[in-house]
This record gives structure tokens, sequence and C-alpha cells, in this order.
């Protein structure tokens, strides 16, 4: 078994810093030049800048959590009225009529205004809008 040709990097020897000025990496061994940084033993913890305030305590804290759920959007009993009479009210007949703009997120009918044609909603709704939707004959599908 040949172990050289096991992995890639079998082979490959570490690169031998500061071996003279021609080598390569000599003199300052790819240090730069002078600095906390250049010296041997260099200890400095990761996020240290220098005695500058690093970032991650410059950075101001926000406390607590907030979900961030999607609200639905809500469409009024006057925005049915542009619906066509009889007609059943699904997500997709809301888009294809241009009352609902986004095709994401979820939808809830509301009830402000009137409402002057027989519908049948099967997207949710408020018990005052249902109580409207019922009231103009229309129907409602959970």
């Amino acid at each position: 078994m040949d172990l050289s040709k096991l992995t890639k990097t079998a082979g490959k020897t570490k690169k031998r810093v500061g071996r003279g000025i021609s080598a390569g990496q000599g003199k300052t061994s790819g240090r730069g030049t002078k600095g906390q940084k250049s010296r041997t033993g260099k200890k400095l913890r990761p996020g240290f800048e220098g005695g500058q305030m690093p970032l991650a305590q410059r950075v101001p804290k926000k406390r607590g959590f907030v979900a961030k759920k999607a609200k639905p959007q809500t469409i009024t009993l006057n925005m049915l009225n542009n619906l066509k009479d009889g007609e059943k009210v699904t997500l997709s007949t809301l888009i294809s009529s241009k009352i609902v703009k986004k095709t994401t997120g979820s939808v809830k009918v509301v009830s402000t205004g009137t409402l002057t044609k027989k519908l049948t909603v099967s997207i949710p709704t408020t018990k005052a809008a249902a109580d409207a939707i019922a009231k103009a004959g229309g129907k409602i599908e959970e």
C-alpha cells in the first residue's frame, strides 16, 4: 500500500518560515513589521481590535424576542362588491380580480362597509363579517 497516493495532501510538507530572505517566507516570516501581532507568542483573543472597542461591544443589543409571524391581509366587505353576484370567493379569485396583490400569506375578510352581493366565501372571516355575508344572502364554507 502506497500511503502517498491515499489523499491529495499526503505528500505535502509544511511551509518552513523564517529560514532566510530567499526562502519565500524569510526575515519577518509573513507577519509584517513590528507590532503586537508580529511578536512570538502572540496571544490575542478573537475579536480583539488593538484596544479599540470591539464590534461585538459597539453594536447595541436587542432585548427580548418578537415572533415575526406574518399578519393576514385584510379584505373589507366593500372590496367583495367588485366580484360577480353568486361567485365563489377563494384566494385565486381574489388574485385574478386584483383585490389581493401578493400571492403569499393568508387573507381574512373583515366587516368594514356593506355587502350587496350574494357570495360563497371560502376564506377566513371575522364573526361580524360572517353575519354580514349571511345577511346579504351568501354562504360561508370553511
